[in-house]
This record gives structure tokens, sequence and C-alpha cells, in this order.
């Protein structure tokens, strides 16, 4: 495991409630009598301008909460929509919109969420029309988001929030919840990414099965809940889907019998099939599946040894690893199902690991023409204090402190020979990117197949979280690196020049948080990772998480 070089006591990074965990990995007199209480944080109001309503210019806000890296502080409005000036020229055959989901309300009256994961879904939408811009933003209206505004704090079971009301009666309905699959207190907070289906539907999108949400892609308005007619409950699923022209596939653990179905979905349909499953090979649980990757013929199904837990679901009380335990003595595992068959063609041992995203796989032959499975992701050297990191108090407090927790592009690579164990190793040279890794895209067109270019948040150190756009040629084993002093930048999203031949030929977008609480659309060529074009937005927008891109009818 890759050494944490910290600018502050590791103790002064993590709330009081994670005491225990400092304890599980420092001992407890490194931890007695350490954590401030928690204090309060101002409160943002919320403004709604109401569906469609145009604003030509609006002049930077000078509050107290834009004065800060807007980032971590919640959006100022519920709703807004404008025209951009644009900064430099944007391409013309850019044409389409882009969506982008992540958490963007972070107070609810009085009270100030945890977690950057428990902050409620807001959508931006970015629409570019033959060099013009217009932008706009509004919250996924969730049952868990309009529970909060009626009771002044979150209701649901978010990421790190959990029901303070809870008795054995109440956990004995939840246990019964859980095993049926019809929790009613685990959130539908949709603020992990957005997707288009290829019938045109719109979907938002969090862990929770219950947490799918269709959303007018014009105006943004909710239009209701994602319901599933299959009647295969289960409870979490992974946040990012597969979506293909003919299909849509997901991974759903299975918390009670240890494992993974693999599942599809056809156009204009709500009726998910099952492919295959796999059984789990360690542990008591499935591991965590945030994401996972696809080759032209096989689903690669994960099973980190950062797993479920049941138990942790249930209580009313902050536990080390959230909803998860981590269990290194469980190993880590890649599964291999075959997509027409549902056949798993391998099940091998591979090196500890934690990663939220995987960036691509697809099939290999080495020298002597075995057939493996390379595996790509952003992995975090199997360090689970990036959970920890991502706590709000801790983003606000440690800004330009070097508390990075390291990170890499790590490569597995599967054999398909019979072979037990894979391996893992890191595709480039962590230094090149700043040993920061995370929020990868590729062009779509090269999903599943070799591909020699990716696009992500890196890290220009002293940091305390990823504050680079990053380009990494996996040929060359090189990066190129944009960098805006004291900004964080969002996902780098590409999008693919019509008729282009070469791989890197196109754009990319991303949203930039600013260190005064301003913020601004970026628009940076592929091939020369150079600035084209820069919309200045009105308000410095919240960090957010994945995105997707609608052509222009």
């Amino acid at each position: 495991m890759a050494s944490l070089t910290l600018g502050a006591p590791i103790s002064e990074i993590f709330n009081v409630k994670y005491s225990k965990a400092l304890q599980f990995r420092h001992g407890k007199g490194f931890v007695k009598e350490c954590f401030p209480k928690k204090k309060a944080v101002m409160n943002v109001s919320i403004e709604d301008v109401g569906g469609g309503s145009q604003v030509s210019s609006i002049p930077a806000m000078k509050t107290e909460a834009t004065k800060k890296l807007s980032a971590w502080q919640s959006v100022p409005k519920e709703h807004w929509t404008g025209e951009l000036a644009v900064e430099g020229e944007i391409p013309t055959w850019l044409n389409g919109t882009y969506l982008r989901n992540g958490p963007g309300l972070f107070h609810i009256g009085k009270y100030t969420c945890q977690h950057l994961f428990d902050g409620y879904a807001t959508v931006i939408r970015l629409h570019f029309d033959n060099g013009r811009l217009i932008a706009s933003h509004r919250q996924v209206e969730s049952n868990a988001y309009k529970a909060a505004k009626e009771k002044g704090r979150p209701y649901y079971r978010e990421f790190s929030e959990v029901l303070s009301d809870s008795n054995f009666l109440s956990q004995i309905g939840e246990l019964a919840g859980l095993l049926t699959g019809t929790s009613l207190t685990l959130t539908d907070n949709s603020n992990a990414g957005v997707f288009r289906l290829n019938d045109g539907r719109v979907l938002c999108i969090t862990e929770t099965v219950a947490g799918v949400v269709e959303i007018d892609p014009d105006t943004l308005e909710t239009i209701g809940k994602f319901e599933f007619s299959d009647g295969l409950g289960g409870l979490v699923h992974a946040a990012h889907p597969i979506v293909t022209d003919n299909e849509m596939i997901t991974l759903m653990p299975d918390l009670f019998k240890p494992g993974y179905r693999v599942l599809k979905m056809a156009p204009g349909s709500n009726k998910r099939d099952v492919i295959g499953r796999v059984d789990c090979k360690g542990g008591p649980a499935p591991g965590w599946v945030h994401s996972f990757p696809v080759t032209d013929n096989y689903v690669v199904v994960p099973e980190m040894p950062l797993r479920y837990c049941t138990s942790n679901l249930l209580k009313a009380e902050f536990t080390q690893h959230y909803k998860f335990e981590w269990l290194p003595e469980s190993k880590g595992y890649m599964h291999i199902m075959c997509k027409r068959s549902g056949k798993v063609v391998a099940s091998v041992e591979v090196p500890l690991y934690i990663t939220f995203h995987y960036i691509n796989a697809y099939e290999d032959r080495d020298e002597d023409g075995r057939l493996s499975v390379v595996v790509d992701c952003c992995e975090h050297n199997a360090d689970t204090t990036i959970l920890h990191i991502l706590e709000l108090q801790s983003l606000r407090k440690y800004i330009g402190q070097d508390v990075l927790p390291n990170a890499r592009v790590g490569r597995f690579r599967v054999p398909l020979d019979g072979s037990p164990k894979g391996t893992l190793e890191s595709a480039v040279d962590p230094d090149e990117h700043g040993r920061g890794m995370d929020m990868c895209s590729i062009n779509p067109a090269y999903r599943g197949k070799k591909y020699r270019y990716l696009y992500s948040c890196g890290a220009q150190r002293p940091c305390n979280f990823p504050n680079t756009l990053t380009k990494i040629d996996l040929e060359k084993k090189t990066a190129t690196n944009w960098h805006d002093d004291g900004a964080v930048p969002s996902e780098p999203f590409f999008v693919q020049r019509p008729g282009a031949i070469a791989e890197d030929d196109g754009v990319l977008i991303s949203l930039i948080s600013e260190k005064d609480g301003g913020g601004y659309a970026l628009v940076l060529d592929a091939t020369t990772f150079s600035e084209v074009a820069r919309t200045r937005l009105p308000y410095g927008l919240p960090y957010g998480l994945h995105g997707c891109w609608i052509p222009k009818k």
C-alpha cells in the first residue's frame, strides 16, 4: 500500500463520527480528545425562479457562500436557466446537450449533510447550438429530497446519514424490508449519474434500485420514479449501467445469498431479464459494486473486499465504513461472464483493491496466444481512507493541503485459460498524473475494445481533492495535465467529432468550481488538450459526478 503524505495530522482530517475508524487504523490513544465538536454551518436558502425563465445576464453573486470554493457549497438556486457569453470559440459541430448530475444541495434548513454523497441531486444542462451555449440547472425531486425539505433534515438513509429514531421493532421492520426488497427508508436520492436510454428516456440514478428517476432532458423537470416491471426486487444495483444501442446491462448484488445477478433491459421496456448469476468466492456478502466494465463478449463482475454489510444498513449510528465493511481476509476477485450464454468463464483471485470507477475493459492475447481480459480502473491502492476524505467537513477545511490518498490507473489482467490468479499493476507511472486519479472517460466508440487514451481528474499537489484535468496516453505512458490554481474541475466528458477517425478527435466538456465561489464551463480540444472555449456561470456550481451527451436530433 502506498504511503499517505499528510499536510495536517490525520486526527484533524476526519469528523468525530469516524473516531472508531481511526482507532481501528491508528489506536485509541491517537484519536482521544482530538476531535472538535461539529460547528454550525451557514444555511443557504433555496429560491425557485420558476420553469423556463430566461436570464440573459446575472452578475456574480457576492454572498458569503460564493466567497468559498463553490465545489462544496450548496447550489444557491433551485432552478436557473440562461444563455452564457462565450470566451473563445465553441466548435460549430458541437450540437447537442450535455447533462451532468451530482450532489448539489448540502444544507436543509439548519441541517448540514455530512458526506459528499449525501447531497441532494442537482442536474446541470449545457445546450450547445451552433457556437452558442444555454445553461440551466434544477433539483431532482425525489421522495428523499421532498421529505427533507418538508422535515428540515434527511428523512431517508443516505450514504452516511442514518435514521435516529430506530428501535428494535423498527429494525425488525427494516430487516423484513431488506429481505423482500421493499425497504421504505433507503434513499431514492438519485445523485450518482444521469444517462439516456436508447429509446430516448433520460434517467437519474443512485445505487438503490428505488433511486431511478426519470427527468425531462429539455426542462430538467422531474417526470417521476422509474418503476421496473419484472418483479426481480433487489435493494441495490450498480450506479453505472452500460447502455448500448441494443440494451442496458447492470449488476444487482444479492445481499442474502452472496453473489451478483447480471441483468439486461431492452429499449422501450421496463423489464429486466437475467443474463446469469455469479456466486461470491469470498466473504459473507458481495463486494461493493459502484460500476463495472464490459468487453465485446463478456461482462466483468468485480468482487471487492470492501463488502456490503446488512447490519450496518440497519444501525441507527455511524459505522466505520458506512454501509460496508473492509474484509481483506476475504480477498478480491474478478469474474468474467459470457454476455450471450450467461456462463461464468473465469473466477480468479486478484490483489486487494479499492475502486469506485472502472475505465474500460477489452479482450487481449499475449505472445503465446493465451486469451485474457484487461480491466482498467481508478484504483486507490486498497486504501479505504478515500471514503472518509470525501466527508464535507474535510473537503472544506483542508483545501490546498496534501491529504489526498494516492491513486493510479490500476490494470488487471484476468486469464481465461483456467489459471486461478490474475494480476494488478499500474498502467502508467502515477507520478505522471500527480498520484491522483478518478472520474475517467474515454471515447465511447472504444468501450469494450483496446484503446489508447483516457481522460480523468488528476492531481497537482499539494491538494486534498483531484484538481487537474488529465489526458493519459496508455501507449506512450505519459500524461498531459490542465490546471487552474485553486479550482476543482469535474469529470472531463469526451464528445467525438462527427466523422472522426482518430481516437482523440473531439472535445472534452468539464464544469469548473473556482476558489472564490465562481465557476465556468470549459471546452478543451481533446487532441491538443488546449482550451478552445469557456463560458462563465452566474455563480459557481457544486462539484458534480457524472454526465451524458444527447446529440441534436
